[in-house]
């Protein structure tokens, strides 16, 4: 299987930095879901097209009677103009991949073909390439489009690159280890007035700082400093000039927490705030709680059977021992949306020193595929064994 891999580690960087070059938004991912369908068609694959728009998934059913396994990886970019220096830097103007998806679609397309030349013992395992992880909740999507009842199965995986952990090393812990969120459109409707007569208006934007100010304190002073939260402006737009004072002010953001009760707390603690200072200002504030996304929890079993793979990599390459209980993140997953069905693990595999994800300059390092690739070669075969 090492051989295998290292042999197509050039194709796999090829492809990688393609998809790099021609990132797609979520549920555009035409291009990117084309040549993953073609290659699981070339490794004899019968890949299933069109679920959730361009999602792709394709079945290695080992004609034995065994457990059946989900692998999942992501498609698609962000919304971002790249900065970076590389000779496969984004060709698609305000789009570019930001946040590794096309090394995930890679490293799993490594394993389709890994597992076609040596399968499990037994079982079944299904490839997902997934659209719109990105804001769009394309997990929840194809759920909702029947992916569970197309493809039973017992579990489900993930595996994200990380900044910041050593490139290649392995890491996974049992419980929360991404926050769930929900993003917010705040509209804060006032009087406008000239500048030298602020009394004469209504003014929106100093409404909407006193808001951003005391949204921290829904973190601050009103949460369990022990639970992980965090409230985030993202946007605050107003005005069309410096003499006049506007109408409206909109706020954007996202709430994010670990636990789900801190935060159902956030949401109804940011409402209660832009309806008190709604009265308080004689002002009419909305609100618009949108695309949630649930905490990911790791579920004991399926995250003992990550660990189990990791810790059998390690005993075979040597190299870095895995980090078995990697420190949970504030950013939010749609994988989280399969793991409330049924038990899995999301996983990390370190990117080095890079850029952060969601940076301008971010790139995938293309040094840790075949890590990937062996680690979802390894935890396919385990899962038959242990099961």
């Amino acid at each position: 299987m090492t051989a295998s891999v290292q042999s197509d580690l050039s194709f796999l960087t090829e492809l990688r930095r393609d998809l790099h070059a021609h990132p797609e938004l979520r549920f555009t991912e035409k291009r990117t879901a084309g040549l993953v369908a073609s290659r699981l068609q070339a490794l004899g694959y019968t890949p299933e097209t069109g679920i959730a728009k361009t999602g792709v998934v394709a079945t290695l059913d080992t004609g034995r009677p065994g457990p059946a396994i989900m692998l999942r990886a992501d498609m698609d970019a962000l919304p971002i103009w790249e900065n970076g220096t590389a000779l496969w830097i984004s060709r698609n103007d305000g789009i570019m991949h930001a946040c590794g998806h096309d090394g995930h679609t890679v490293m799993l397309l490594g394993a389709a073909e890994t597992l076609a030349v040596d399968p499990p013992e037994r079982g079944i395992v299904h490839f997902v390439f997934q659209p719109a992880e990105e804001g769009g909740a394309g997990a929840k999507v194809m759920i909702d489009e029947g992916l569970f009842e197309r493809f039973p199965t017992q579990f489900c995986f993930g595996l994200h690159n990380w900044p910041g952990l050593e490139a290649g090393r392995l890491g996974v812990r049992t419980g929360p280890v991404m926050a769930g969120g929900w993003r917010f459109r705040i509209v804060i409707t006032g009087k406008g007035s000239h500048a030298a007569q602020p009394h004469l208006g209504t003014d929106p934007l100093t409404i909407g700082a006193a808001l951003v100010q005391e949204a921290q304190l829904l973190v601050a002073r009103r949460t369990d400093p022990m639970v992980a939260a965090v409230v985030s402006f993202c946007i605050f737009e107003a005005g069309t000039t410096d003499n006049i004072l506007p109408q409206t002010a909109t706020l954007a953001g996202t709430l994010r927490a670990l636990d789900p009760h801190v935060l159902n707390d956030l949401k109804a603690g940011l409402a209660r705030l832009c309806a008190g200072l709604a009265e308080a200002h004689a002002a009419a504030i909305s609100v618009d709680f949108h695309q949630p996304y649930p905490v990911t929890v790791n579920a004991p079993d399926a995250t003992d059977f990550a660990r189990a793979a990791m810790l059998k990599l390690m005993e075979q390459e040597g190299g870095s021992a895995p980090d078995l209980d990697i420190v949970p993140s504030l950013a939010s997953e749609d994988f989280g949306f399969m793991l409330e069905r049924k038990p899995g693990a999301y996983a990390m595999i370190g990117n080095g020193n890079s850029a952060r994800l969601h940076a301008p300059d971010y790139d995938f390092d293309d040094a840790i595929i075949p890590r990937g690739v062996r680690y979802w070669h390894t935890l396919a075969q385990g899962c038959a064994t242990a099961l």
